[in-house]
């Protein structure tokens, strides 16, 4: 059997990935998949992602207006091996208790990555495509807000250490989830 979660520094497969997660099952009727990367901020972004991406909590450019985001050189993250696991493995035990899914698999990846680089995988099979999508979205809601990993950005300004966005734990909310720091 395949393990449900993975922590790991390596790039991921998602073909292979999804393959593994549905072998075997005929009663898959639907997969969804969240696989997230490393922004590159230095890349000038469409005018509806612009619009949609203005800094977080009403930061201002020294001019007055939106401060423009920080270009992400690199970005380092870091878990605590045992309890990221454990912690991630509960919450599909979770996703099982609230969605009509049969499986669920999350691969998270730790270290040095680039902006292009893959950071996650969640995928998620149903019956049918509602249930897929809910949990999957649960899933990503929980690992950006109350899985234990540290995520730093290196930008031409230094490092910093980044928070969960306000958004973020608006969407956390949403599923009866509290915030990392409640």
């Amino acid at each position: 059997m395949n393990p449900r979660v993975t922590v790991q520094q390596g790039d991921f497969d998602v073909s292979a990935e999804l393959a593994a997660l549905r072998a075997g099952d005929g009663r898959v009727g639907a997969v969804c998949s969240f696989i997230g990367t490393v922004r590159n901020r230095n890349i000038a972004p469409t005018l509806a992602a612009e619009a949609a991406a203005l800094p977080p909590e009403g930061a201002l450019s020294p001019g007055g207006g939106p401060a423009a985001p920080a270009a992400v050189l690199s970005m380092e993250l870091e878990h605590y091996p045992g309890m990221t696991e454990q912690s991630i493995e509960d919450m599909i035990d979770e996703a099982h208790r609230r969605f009509d899914i049969f499986g669920a698999r999350v691969v998270h990846r730790v270290g040095l990555l680039q902006p292009g680089d893959q950071i996650v995988l969640v995928a998620v099979t149903s019956a049918h495509r509602g249930e897929s999508f809910q949990a999957c979205e649960f899933l990503m809601d929980y690992l950006k807000t109350q899985a234990p990993f540290w995520k730093k950005e290196q930008t031409p300004d230094g490092a910093k250490w980044v928070d969960a966005r306000v958004s973020d734990d608006a969407a956390a909310a949403r599923w009866g989830l509290g915030t990392a720091d409640q």
